[in-house]
């Protein structure tokens, strides 16, 4: 009896033993993936046909270790997936684009999105997408794309809506979420069930330097999807450059002096008025002169910079129209320590 009891006892435990460790197993996962896949699921809302339509998932390897993603199934031909690379490094960043297939497909479309890793552990994370293909509503090119912008210059660029349904829609407003975007719509033909419009977007000369992706609202006198969105996107470059761009000290003692080469190049010639960078002490032979290119030596010394460190190095040039430019630099400045006899 006593030998029935102990056995019955093990079996219990060892029974018991696996449901916690599937439970610490999928918790330990949940963890996991909310750190490397931040965002899980996303809405594209109504589209018209033909619209450009994507979203990128953003990815942040965590882990510590290399990531290497296997594949990434679909469950619906309606959402193409698009890895940035398969291969991503400790503490890298990529992202999985999902588009959505507008030209060849309607109506309320999803798609579960099946991210495969077997590096540096095997574990399948689910992505979704859906949204809504309206087919009486085309955009023609569906996106504005107005590739490299100069900074400071406007640039306009523009599309059609081809609309085929009600005799009496329209296209009524037309907003962006951003002050420096302008569009502006027209109706350019219009006819028994079907109506074209005109719109064009302006890039205004003060928009930020760099890659933005951003959309405008068409609004219509459509009840039931009044909004539209339509995919905007470009490169605003800046009239000054700096190489590198990107400046790795590695570990730096206080009141260490550290020398970095710098290629400043312009549209037109210029001088320069000011290089800084918060907490860093920086010093260069500055004459005054104006070039297209200047080539500098510049001296940095840690001043109330402590720890990690990722800041801005800002170049100012001279003049009235002062313009601006800035590279990152990353460091650790290490504390001194103070050795104490005993």
């Amino acid at each position: 009896m006593a030998r029935l009891n102990t056995f019955l006892i093990c079996f219990v435990s060892m029974a018991c033993v696996p449901a916690s460790v599937v439970v610490t197993t999928t918790a330990a996962h949940a963890d996991w993936s909310d750190a490397v896949f931040p965002v899980k699921s996303h809405s594209f809302g109504t589209v018209a046909v033909a619209s450009k339509t994507e979203f990128k998932f953003p990815i942040r390897n965590t882990t510590g270790r290399d990531m290497h993603i296997r594949e990434v199934r679909a469950s619906c031909g309606c959402t193409t997936p698009i890895l940035s690379s398969n291969y991503i490094p400790a503490g890298g960043e990529g992202y999985l684009l999902a588009r959505f297939n507008t030209p060849t497909f309607r109506g309320k479309k999803g798609a579960t999105l099946t991210v495969v890793i077997d590096q540096p552990f095997y574990s399948e994370v689910q992505l979704k997408v859906d949204g809504y293909i309206r087919s009486d509503m085309v955009f023609h090119p569906g996106s504005v794309e107005f590739g490299t912008i100069n900074q400071g210059e406007a640039k306009t660029g523009g599309t059609k809506i081809y609309y085929a349904g009600r005799s009496d829609w329209q296209v009524v407003d037309i907003r962006a979420n951003q002050s420096w975007l302008i569009p502006q719509f027209k109706q350019i033909e219009r006819g028994p069930g079907k109506a074209t419009y005109e719109l064009t977007i302006a890039v205004r000369e003060d928009a930020p330097a760099g890659t933005f992706q951003d959309e405008v609202i068409v609004q219509t006198n459509d009840r039931s999807m009044p909004r539209v969105p339509l995919r905007v996107s470009g490169n605003v470059v800046t009239s000054l450059n700096i190489s590198p761009k990107s400046i790795a000290f590695g570990t730096v003692k206080p009141d260490q002096e550290l020398v970095q080469r710098l290629v400043i190049t312009g549209r037109e010639p210029f001088a320069i008025a000011s290089i800084k960078c918060p907490g860093w002490n920086v010093e260069f032979d500055n004459n005054g002169a104006e070039k297209k290119i200047h080539v500098l030596s510049i001296k940095m010394t840690p001043d109330s910079a402590r720890g990690a460190q990722r800041s801005a190095l800002t170049i100012e040039t001279a003049g009235e129209k002062s313009i601006t430019a800035k590279a990152i630099l990353t460091a650790d400045v290490i504390s001194e320590q103070v050795v104490v006899a005993r």
